[in-house]
């Protein structure tokens, strides 16, 4: 039985200290001219392309003119990404993460993935510098589709291709931040493992009842326990 593990990239692995917002709004400004109520929007558990899209319609900005340069955008956004980043001194990999994945790497019945709405381009941009891309086999991104509910799927394909087997939802674990990420893995029947690593409290997680709730990823042994054998409870 494989186990498919799908992990969050901002907020969850790494914070890269505001650099995805910064490069957004410089695209935006550049490409349309107008970046919406940007400095008010949550962009928590979304999309790239459902940020953009919100934040233009927000401004007015009509859905055929944001359509046709699209391209664009995410190209010019993805340059100035790795502009931010510059050599990745900035990042921050959050506790735990380095070791609980050189963990779970040695575990042949566990496939590592991503599951982001960093579109690819962006998730390697941010995890390159931190020595963290190359660890995941497979993804599911916010340039395959804009809906987060959706990417599960994208991925668990993805995962069969690779592995020639099935790999059944309940063997699909999502490990994120957000309550957005608990309702992906619900939408697809999968489980999933919360923590508050990023700007959501652990009560705030709490309310959406994931399987598992942490505080952090440093607690080694007890995640991977979790991971591999379904308990639930509270790190």
């Amino acid at each position: 039985m494989n186990h498919l593990l799908l992990f969050d990239v901002d907020g969850t692995l790494i914070s890269a200290k505001g650099a995805g917002k910064r490069a957004m709004h410089r695209a935006l400004l550049e490409v349309y001219g107008h970046a919406g109520p940007i400095d008010s929007y949550d962009f928590r558990g979304k999309t790239d392309p459902q940020i953009m899209t919100a934040l233009l319609g927000a401004g007015g900005v009509p859905e055929l003119i944001i359509d046709r340069h699209r391209s664009t955008f995410f190209d010019r956004y993805v340059e100035l990404l790795r502009e931010e980043i510059g050599d990745g001194k900035q990042l921050l990999v959050f506790p735990g993460v380095r070791r609980l994945l050189d963990e779970l790497c040695r575990i042949s019945a566990v496939t590592l993935g991503l599951l982001t709405g960093n579109i690819e381009d962006g998730a390697r941009a941010k995890l390159a510098p931190a020595g963290l891309w190359e660890i995941f086999r497979v993804g599911a991104f916010g340039s395959d589709d804009p809906c987060r509910d959706r990417l599960p799927a994208v991925a668990a394909q993805r995962a069969e291709a690779l592995l020639g087997e099935r790999i059944a939802p309940e063997n699909v674990v999502i490990i994120g931040d957000t309550p957005l990420d608990i309702q992906c893995a619900r939408a697809h029947g999968s489980r999933v493992i919360a923590g508050a690593t990023g700007r959501h409290t652990l009560a705030e997680l709490a309310t959406y009842v994931p399987d598992h709730l942490f505080s952090d990823l440093a607690q080694t042994e007890q995640v991977v326990d979790c991971i591999l054998s379904g308990s639930c409870g509270r790190l």
